[in-house]
Order: C-alpha cells, then structure tokens, then sequence
C-alpha cells in the first residue's frame, strides 16, 4: 500500500462540470483530491480487504441472528422498544438490503481493523462507483498512471443487479432530505442504477410523505407509497411523528429495518463479545460495562448513533487528546480501543469498503489531516 503523487487531469473543471460537482479554482472540487492515489497489490485487495468485508458481514448476520433472539441486545442498542418485532419480522423474512459501507483501518502490513458499519445511510457512492473509475480511464489514457492498473470497483454493476434482484413490482420511491447535496446526490445516482434495472421511479423530499386515512404512505401525487428507498436513518425515522404508521403501512423499505442494529455503534461491542480476538476486530465495549476497564489508557468514545465522524473522542490517560462536535451523546456510548489510523505523511486514510447485497463491491478511501475522519476529509482514488 504507498500513496503516490499523480498530477490532476488538465480538464478537471469540465470533468467536475459534466458530473454535477461544484468547482473552485484554489481548491478545484470540494472533498475530492486526485493530485495522488493510493496503490495496492492484488494480494492486499483479495486477502486482506475484500476477504475480511466478506466474512465480518457473515459475521453480522449471526449478530442479527442473536438480536432477535435476544431483546437485551435491541434494548442495549437504544432501539424503540415499539420496534422490536418489526425490525426481528424483517430478519426473519429475509427482506433483502441493497448496500452498505465498512470503515476500516488498513496500512498494507496487518489485518484491516474495523471502525465501524454505515449499514444505513452511507454516503460517497457516486465518487467511489463512477468518478474514481472515470479517474483511473481518463488517467491511464494520458500516461500518468501504467495502463496495467486496474480497480476494486464492481458497485455500479453490482447495484444494478441487486435492484433487478429485489422484488419490486410497482414503482420505487426514493426519498432523502434533497436540501443536503451529498444525500441528493446519493439518491439521484441510485434512482438511475434502478431506472438501468428497469424499474418504474419516483424520486421526493422525506417530508412531502403523506399519510392516508388507512394508515398507507402517499406522495405528493396521493400514489401509494408501496416500495421505499429511504436515505434518512431508521433511528430518525423511529422518532418522527409519522412512525406509528410504520409497522403497518405495507411499505417495503429499502433498506430494510433490520439494518438498524447494523448501523448501530453498538454492533461494535457485540461482534467483540461474539468474535473476541477476531484479528479484523477490534476491542470494543458498551461504556457502562465493567470489562471497559481492560482497555488500555488511549481509547476512544463513539455515540452508538452518531454520523460523519461527530462526537468522537481520543482519550489518553483520562484525558481527551481529540475530539469532534456535533449532538449525539444522549442516545449512550461505546467504547473501543484506540487503532490508529495509518500515517501517510500526515495524511490518514481510512478505507471504505462496499457492500452491495451482502457482498464485496469496491473501495473508496476518504483521508484527513487528523485522527478522527469527519466530513471534511478528502476522497482519494
């Protein structure tokens, strides 16, 4: 694994045009660098990342497996008790999820080391499915990069497969909060990967969703809402005044509600408890757990729902050496010892494997300046 600088493509700010991405001459596209990129063998992607995500998310279905024979983990989780059969009935019957994405700690050298699961809402799809691929055509072509290369990137593919594979036989809503660029763009991309499925669409704001006098999900139009996907994570949904209508609205959602045990902080704890010593782990506990104690003196505090890296500490010897604003906290903590991320003259890459209907599809790496990864933090191909 090496970072290496690569110049960036002369054309860039049509490239970013062309895409739908904002341009500025002193930093060219926000969030996105390829003035380098980082380099793996084949052996690294095969055995040490793609081969770890396969079997961790094997490891996650035993997780859920237990969950819905275990309400002591859905209550740990904080997940609404009134809930509780809907997300088991969703396990049970298999209903199928579309994608997900592990955040690991990986420096080319050891086992890639999981952060945790954005089993829910991930975002950076688009960058890591479509642009970065464009990026490594375009930047072979012109001889910057050995036209040898090649890429961990099947999502695009996989997604459009996993769309015909999903029994969908009316149209698919999607829904987000539009009025945020990254999560319109996320759905805008998936609505086209479904419409290349063959699938009939519809695309709206999570808060024109009606609701009819039989208790069914409508849109604007008062069409039924008979197939959902939802980029708006289920614990919001779980607290908004419309979920009372939830469990019986005969709404297949997508993803499904067992993915919020997944996107849960809290899974981190319990695949440590199940798995403990599993060498892509690492040693996690809810904060109230007296084995907390055995962690070493520099552990880090997560909130089991926070999002884009917010209220993350790095705690040294009692004391916080790093932390990140944001909300959460109320919902409760987990703790995990401290893994650094790996430092690549000054910058640190945490690699975001794709998971599209439970398997192994790409890889995007987002990198920072900083130990903690937030929003902030660059894609690099």
């Amino acid at each position: 694994m090496q970072r290496i600088s690569v110049p960036q493509r002369p054309d860039l700010k049509l490239v970013a045009t062309e895409h739908g991405f904002d341009f500025h001459d002193d930093v060219g596209i926000p969030y996105w660098n390829e003035t380098a990129y980082y380099k793996f063998s084949l052996r690294q992607i095969e055995e040490e990342i793609e081969a770890s995500v396969d079997e961790i998310e094997g490891m996650c279905y035993e997780v859920l497996d237990r969950a819905i024979a275990d309400e002591t983990i859905l209550q740990r989780l904080n997940i609404p008790q009134t809930f509780w059969g809907f997300v088991a009935d969703s396990w049970r019957q298999k209903d199928k999820d579309l994608y997900g994405r592990l955040d690991f700690s990986y420096d080319g050298h050891g086992p890639a080391r999981l952060y945790e699961y954005n089993a829910d809402t991930p975002t950076t799809l688009y960058e890591a499915a479509v642009f970065q691929w464009e990026w490594l055509q375009q930047t072979s072509l012109s001889g910057a990069l050995p036209k040898e290369c090649d890429q961990f990137c099947e999502i695009h593919e996989d997604l459009v497969k996993a769309f015909k594979a999903i029994d969908i036989p009316n149209r698919l809503h999607f829904a987000c909060l539009q009025k945020i660029d990254d999560d319109k763009g996320t759905v805008d991309y998936l609505e086209e990967c479904a419409i290349e499925a063959g699938l009939d669409t519809c695309s709206m704001s999570i808060k024109d969703i009606g609701v009819d006098p039989d208790g069914k999900f409508t849109d604007l139009e008062n069409f039924l809402i008979e197939n959902l996907f939802k980029l708006y994570p289920w614990e919001w949904i779980m607290e908004e005044e419309f979920s009372k209508f939830v469990t019986c609205s005969g709404t297949q959602f997508i993803e499904p509600p067992w993915k919020s045990i997944l996107s849960n902080k809290g899974l981190l704890p319990v695949l440590w408890e199940m798995f403990e010593g599993h060498p892509n782990l690492i040693p996690s506990y809810f904060v109230d757990d007296p084995k907390a104690n055995n962690l070493s003196s520099k552990h880090v505090r997560k909130p089991l729902l926070s999002r884009r890296g917010q209220n993350v500490e790095i705690f040294n010897e009692d004391k916080v050496q790093l932390q990140t604003e944001g909300p959460y906290g109320d919902e409760g903590y987990i703790v995990q010892e401290f893994h650094s991320l790996p430092n690549f003259d000054g910058y640190f890459p945490v690699l975001g494997c794709w998971v599209v209907a439970g398997r192994p599809a790409g890889l995007g790496i987002r990198e920072s300046r900083q130990l903690i990864t937030t929003e902030d933090g660059d894609f690099v191909p």
